[in-house]
C-alpha cells in the first residue's frame, strides 16, 4: 500500500504539463524559482504551488541561500516511474507472448485440416 501511494504521488506530480516542463528545465541543471517561473504566464504563488508538488513527491529538492531558493532534480525518485513502467511492460509482453502462442497453435490446427 505504501508503494502504491508513492507511485500515485509521483504520477500525480508528472500529470501536469507545467511540472513536466519544470523537470525538463531542471534536467539541464539547477535553477532558481525566478528562472523556472519566467517562461510561464502565471502568478508566482501559483507557480510555487507546482514546485511544492514536485518537492513533496521528492522529484526535486531545494536549497535556500539568503533570499534565493534553488531547485534541482532528484533523479533517484524517477526509479519509481521506471519500476512501475517496467512491471507493466513485462506483464503485457507476457500476455502478448501467450496470445502469439495461441494464434500459432490455431494456425497449426487449421493447416492440419
Amino acid at each position: 500500500m505504501v508503494r502504491s501511494a508513492v507511485v500515485d504521488e509521483v504520477f500525480h506530480a508528472l500529470s501536469n504539463s507545467t511540472r513536466r516542463k519544470v523537470l525538463e528545465h531542471l534536467s539541464v541543471g539547477r535553477a532558481t524559482v525566478g528562472e523556472l517561473a519566467a517562461p510561464f504566464a502565471m502568478t508566482l504563488p501559483a507557480f510555487v504551488q507546482h514546485l511544492s508538488v514536485l518537492e513533496q513527491s521528492r522529484l526535486v529538492t531545494s536549497k535556500k541561500r539568503g533570499r534565493v531558493r534553488t531547485y534541482e532534480i532528484a533523479p533517484e525518485r524517477f526509479t519509481v516511474v521506471d519500476d512501475w513502467l517496467t512491471e507493466r511492460r513485462q506483464l503485457w509482453e507476457a500476455r502478448l507472448n501467450r496470445f502469439d502462442a495461441y494464434i500459432q497453435q490455431l494456425n497449426e490446427k487449421e493447416s492440419q485440416r
